[in-house]
């Protein structure tokens, strides 16, 4: 199953840099790991926002909603979600 999220970060402006930044560099490592597995298949940063459009391909709305609850930044974000079906003119036949 195919999903559209988009990930808006709100961190609180008096967050201590330190914490932020051990944040930040396990959720690097979790996104990273969820591209290489196939699950997070694309992800692409918003211009001039602390946001982003990703597609996810996962087996079921529990299995995304579990991954998106263990971004370490979840607590700090705003997402909104959308399926995704293949389109009938789409040349790409690895689309589910």
């Amino acid at each position: 199953m195919l999903f559209h999220v988009r990930m808006d970060v709100n961190i609180p402006l008096d967050m201590d840099a330190a914490v932020a930044a051990e944040i930040k560099a396990r959720e690097k490592a979790y996104s990273q790991g969820l591209q290489r597995s196939g699950k997070w298949r694309h992800i692409w940063r918003l211009a001039g926002e602390y946001a982003n459009y990703s597609v996810f391909d996962v087996d079921s709305n529990q299995e995304l909603h579990d991954i998106l609850t263990e971004l370490p930044l979840y607590p700090y974000m705003r997402i909104s979600v959308q399926p995704l079906c293949r389109h009938p003119s789409s040349i790409r036949e690895d689309d589910r």
